[in-house]
């Protein structure tokens, strides 16, 4: 999904997604002018440039597709899969933490919470796989 995401975020303009957000928000500022949601949606907008569509893409593309490399180890049961995915996890949370204190992205912060849910369950079917003795080298 993240890798089909990233390529689709190529072909996403700025007018695309003003008239998007206009129709999701468009009700909500009709009845609050101050809503919190449509407005931080405005001003996301106004800030997505072409390094940021750039950015994100490739940021997505190349999560995505180390994702699936580490998924398919993961679905051999392969020993090397469990430490290595969680390392690359590691890696991507640490990078979007920083990401997130330039950017105050609600996306990162969903993108991070997601991968913290997926290290803590990949963890923990390493545990129980080195405990049943069900993993191969």
């Amino acid at each position: 999904m993240e890798t089909i995401g990233g390529l689709l975020v190529l072909f996403v303009t700025r007018e695309l997604l003003d008239s998007f957000v206009l129709f999701l928000a468009a009700p909500e500022l009709a009845e609050d002018s101050n809503d919190w949601v449509s407005n931080y949606l405005g001003s996301a907008i106004q800030r997505f440039t072409d390094d940021t569509k750039y950015f994100a893409s490739i940021y997505l593309v190349i999560h995505g597709l180390i994702e699936i490399f580490l998924v398919a180890g993961l679905l051999r049961n392969k020993l090397w899969a469990y430490p290595l995915s969680l390392w690359f996890l590691g890696a991507f949370i640490i990078y979007q933490c920083y990401r997130f204190t330039h950017t105050h992205s609600i996306g990162l912060v969903l993108l991070t919470i997601f991968d913290l849910v997926v290290a803590f369950l990949i963890w923990r079917e390493y545990q129980w796989r080195k405990t049943h003795g069900r993993l191969i080298i």
